[in-house]
């Protein structure tokens, strides 16, 4: 087989193997031999008849598709393999046949390719710095939600509904009298003051007396997804039938011991600890992209429609992740916000997008500013991987698989390449009070989405922006092609 490689249109590479009369009788023979047992022909036992009176009983190109499969699996990842210092195939080729005669073969592949991205000026910049700090009403806030969380539940009695209570109730919406879909429910269990409804209804709810029937009117909000509903006024009959209150423990020594301190001061003083490292991380993640995002001001690159639709499905598979985690299936979902997969798949294309553009910034810098990992930080982050799961270094890195080093190799050179860009720009705190009040550009933990079923309130999720680093993705192997395609004989050109 001979080939050649042409840089194409849109960051692809057009790939031409050629193969020989020699090479193509032989892959015919070998789909022959592969297929036969497929075809009966009379006179013959099943799978017995000889290459040629099949082709005479079905025609000459019997065995062609399976062929031309047949050389391109064969051959593509060698290519592939052989170019990967030139190039990086990031998805699916589309293929063709040019020729197809006694004396040769030609397959074509449009292949597409990681982009070269030209980047603008990266130092010397003037960026806004993130920091967060933990206080004790932040101490205070989280042993109070932990309080909350392990309280034991019991039914309220003698009294109206209050905030924080979960109330089982039956409600009917209707809008200009009509009933809507997805406005009604029986037996739900609404927590009030979840905000899980529409601004205005759970306040209503609160005040109301177990049995009690109460019609609440309220107004859909101007961004609600169901077109129909979109700003419309709407009435709610809702009637309560039970109370569930929280009952909450004593905050004393023996609720500390219940979560694993001696008491209260060693409990604070651990939950301080844990906020001051989630804040930390915060910190670290919110000026790591501020970082990024104004690098990719001036960055541009061609990026193929191959790498935005792979994004876009890590995005949905996060969605679709998110949901299960609350009992709900991507398939009742979008039927209750009236889309299909694809048309919300969409909402990922601007997100994707920034997302490929900044994984090919942070690689790009890295490239350029020779940075690497040493053997021995690779070393020490095993080691305190297998201390945070109780086991000895050694043994630990007998259970990992070879991606995950090359993770944590890629890890360790985000981070220095960040460390690098703090010390190389002008780096401006950006005050927390600000920043409290604007919505934080990334997180690297996926966020609860919320839930479909939490008629008749539940908002269509907004696309996360990306965290700068590209946390666990895997480069695409260059020594075999990501999915098997198929060729098919008729894909001559002229025929």
């Amino acid at each position: 087989m001979k080939y050649e490689v042409a840089t194409a249109e849109k960051s692809t590479v057009k790939i031409t193997m050629t193969f020989s009369h020699d090479e193509w009788v032989a892959a015919n023979d070998k789909a022959y031999l592969a297929n036969r047992k497929r075809y009966s022909v009379n006179g013959f036992r099943k799978g017995k008849a000889p290459k040629h009176v099949l082709e005479l009983y079905y025609g000459k190109g019997l065995f062609y598709e399976d062929a031309l499969n047949g050389l391109f699996s064969e051959h593509y990842g060698t290519v592939l393999q052989e170019k990967s210092k030139e190039f990086t195939a990031v998805g699916d080729p589309t293929l063709s046949v040019e020729d197809l005669s006694d004396e040769k073969v030609v397959l074509v592949a449009i292949t597409p390719v990681k982009p070269d991205v030209k980047i603008g000026q990266y130092k010397g910049i003037k960026i806004n710095k993130f920091e967060y700090t933990v206080t004790d009403a932040d101490v205070d806030a989280d042993i109070e939600s932990t309080r909350e969380r392990i309280a034991e539940k019991g039914e309220a009695t003698g009294r109206p509904a209050q905030f924080k209570d979960i109330a089982k109730i039956d409600f009917v919406g209707k809008v200009d009298g009509k009933e809507f879909d997805g406005g009604s429910a029986t037996g739900f269990d609404l927590t009030l003051g979840s905000h899980q409804f529409i601004p205005g209804f759970e306040e209503q709810v609160v005040g109301m007396n177990v049995g009690e029937t109460k019609d609440i009117p309220v107004t859909f909000p101007e961004d609600y997804q169901a077109e129909d509903l979109k700003g419309k006024p709407a009435v709610f009959t809702v009637t309560l039938h039970k109370l569930t209150e929280s009952k909450l423990a004593p905050l004393d020594d023996a609720f500390a011991k219940k979560l694993g301190s001696e008491n209260m001061t060693a409990y604070r003083a651990k939950v301080k600890e844990r906020l001051e490292r989630n804040a930390a991380s915060r910190s670290r993640n919110e000026t790591e992209n501020a970082i990024i995002t104004e690098i990719a001001k001036t960055a541009t690159a061609e990026i193929p429609d191959a790498m935005i639709e792979k994004q876009e499905d890590v995005s949905m598979q996060r969605m679709e992740y998110n949901l299960s985690y609350q009992g709900i299936r991507m398939e009742d979902y979008l039927a209750y916000i009236g889309t299909t997969r694809d048309e919300y798949k969409k909402n990922f294309e601007e997100e994707a997008r920034r997302t490929v553009l900044n994984q090919l910034i942070v690689e790009k810098l890295i490239e350029v500013e020779k940075i690497t990992a040493s053997a021995k930080e690779i070393e020490e982050k095993v080691k305190e991987q297998a201390a945070s799961v109780g086991k000895d270094a050694e043994s630990y890195k007998k259970t990992m698989d070879p991606r995950q080093l090359e993770y944590i190799e890629g890890d360790i050179k985000v981070t220095k390449l960040f460390d690098f860009l703090m010390a190389n720009n002008e780096m401006v705190l950006y005050k927390e009070e600000k920043a409290a009040a604007k919505k934080p550009a990334a997180k690297k933990t996926a966020e609860k989405t919320e839930s479909a079923e939490e008629k008749p309130a539940a908002k269509k999720p907004a696309a996360k922006k990306p965290a700068a680093k590209a946390e666990g993705e895997e480069k695409p192997a260059a020594k075999k092609p990501a999915a098997k395609k198929t060729v098919k004989a008729d894909d001559k050109k002229g025929e």
